[in-house]
């Protein structure tokens, strides 16, 4: 009986050349807390909030005179107070950092360069790991994320522990020119719900190349940092930007052997090993300059806990 002896399709595909993606790190978010925060750039690494002393009892008005007496032969200015005097004890800033240590073998990188750069790959790769723990700590860190620097004023609840819209317009309303809304995906789809509840419509708005869910016009940005804890979650409401009183993030205006903004990357050399090593270093925090810059909605119901 005679054989089959041709050159199969399997065969043919074990000698072509395999298309390859780039390498994909897994749980790499959106990150939109670091693209929509207005970076300001700290020399020698220190930041201070300067604000002047607020007497809610003690209103300082400009006062006014009428375009309209005329005929008096003298008019005497009114007299304003001086505005008020600067925090005695302003706020100061340092930078925090991030690190981590890359090792690479060096027989790698000598061979496996095709069709992807393997030292180049691995290093973007722990810069996206990096950029991950900034957006964390830049919500989460207990001496000056955004979660620890929110005033008692600026916290509310809902009536009913829910997303609601209406407890979403109070949140609004506790500032002027609210620009973001920062929540995490679960809660956003809660706050669809309440809003399907009510017969409302969540709009997609622009925001750079991106459409994102908006409301009142203002965009409801997702940010897994913020924590769901026991089936509850919050809300972020801030405007941003110094010259708005808002909240800005932190970084250093220069680093040696930079690499990207805030990040930079230092040979550590070659050990008994072979291994090469990198340190990668990221810079940063961030600052609220108003306390009304701020405000979140505390403790609403995103899931169930049965």
């Amino acid at each position: 009986m005679a054989e089959n002896n041709y050159f199969s399709s399997a065969d043919a595909r074990s000698m072509a050349e395999v298309t390859q993606s780039p390498l994909q790190l897994q749980g790499v978010t959106s990150q939109w807390l670091l693209k929509v925060l207005p970076w300001v750039d700290v020399t020698a690494g220190v930041y201070q909030v300067n604000r002047t002393v607020y007497d809610e009892k003690k209103k300082e008005v400009i006062q006014t005179s009428s375009e309209c007496n005329h005929d008096k032969p003298v008019i005497t200015l009114p007299r304003t107070a001086s505005f008020p005097e600067m925090t005695p004890a302003p706020r100061v800033y340092e930078l925090s950092v991030v690190q981590t240590i890359l090792g690479l073998q060096s027989r790698a990188v000598d061979l496996y360069n095709e069709p992807f750069n393997t030292s180049s790959t691995q290093i973007q790769l722990t810069i996206q790991a990096l950029r991950e723990k900034q957006e964390n700590e830049l919500i989460n860190n207990p001496t000056f994320g955004l979660l620890a620097s929110i005033s008692d004023k600026q916290t509310i609840k809902s009536a009913n522990n829910l997303p609601t819209p209406d407890a979403l317009d109070r949140l609004i309303s506790l500032r002027r020119n609210t620009q973001f809304l920062f929540a995490h995906p679960k809660t956003i789809t809660a706050f669809g719900i309440e809003c399907n509840k009510a017969g409302l419509i969540i709009q997609n708005i622009p925001l750079g190349e991106s459409l994102v869910p908006s409301w009142r016009g203002i965009p409801i940005l997702p940010c897994s940092k913020i924590p769901v804890k026991k089936g509850k979650s919050s809300i972020l409401a801030m405007r941003t930007g110094e010259d708005n009183g808002g909240v800005v993030g932190l970084r250093p205006k220069t680093l040696p052997d930079q690499v990207e903004a805030g990040i930079n990357l230092r040979f550590m050399g070659i050990n008994e090993q072979s291994i090469i090593s990198y340190l990668i270093s990221n810079y940063f925090s961030v600052a609220v300059l108003l306390p009304n810059a701020l405000g979140i909605l505390k403790d609403v119901i995103v899931e169930s806990t049965d």
